[in-house]
């Protein structure tokens, strides 16, 4: 007989004394990185921010601001040891409910077009394309576009 120990999953509130986690995360996600300071304004600020929990280990974490009756997308990052294993889906679900709760009606997102998996996760998710920003985001050499998305709720 063997036992299987599944790892709890836990989506909550962030806390300022989560950031150095949130941070590794972050670090290891992306070249350019948010800082310390972007979290700690967007708690500050009362932004809609999340962490993503594991077997109590910090694996995600996202900011969501909502307003007037939208919602943005600010950051929405799982480690890349634990993607593409529906992490992603579920988080994103949540801020989805999360934004109802703050009766948004329509979210917002950027997104790089070098990132096809996040960009097929979001349409499947009900977002579409609909503008594009250039020069948004800082890239090697340069800066990148964003691809601007929405989802109506």
């Amino acid at each position: 007989m063997s036992a299987v120990m599944e790892l709890v999953h836990t989506i909550r509130p962030m806390r300022e004394a989560d950031i150095a986690a949130v941070l590794r995360v972050e670090r290891a996600s992306y070249e350019f990185p948010w800082s310390a300071g972007n979290f700690h304004d967007s708690i500050k600020a009362g932004y809609s921010t999340w962490v993503y929990q594991v077997g109590g280990h910090i694996v995600g974490h996202a900011v969501l601001m909502a307003i007037a009756g939208e919602a943005h997308l600010l950051n929405i990052t799982i480690s890349p040891d634990w993607r593409r294993q529906g992490l992603g889906r579920a988080f994103l679900f949540h801020l989805l409910d999360t934004a109802r709760h703050h009766k948004a009606q329509v979210v917002f997102l950027e997104v790089r077009p070098s990132n096809p998996g996040a960009i097929a996760l979001y349409e499947q998710a009900g977002f579409e394309a609909f503008a594009l920003r250039k020069g948004y985001y800082p890239a090697e050499g340069g800066r990148e576009d964003a691809l601007v998305m929405k989802r109506m709720l």
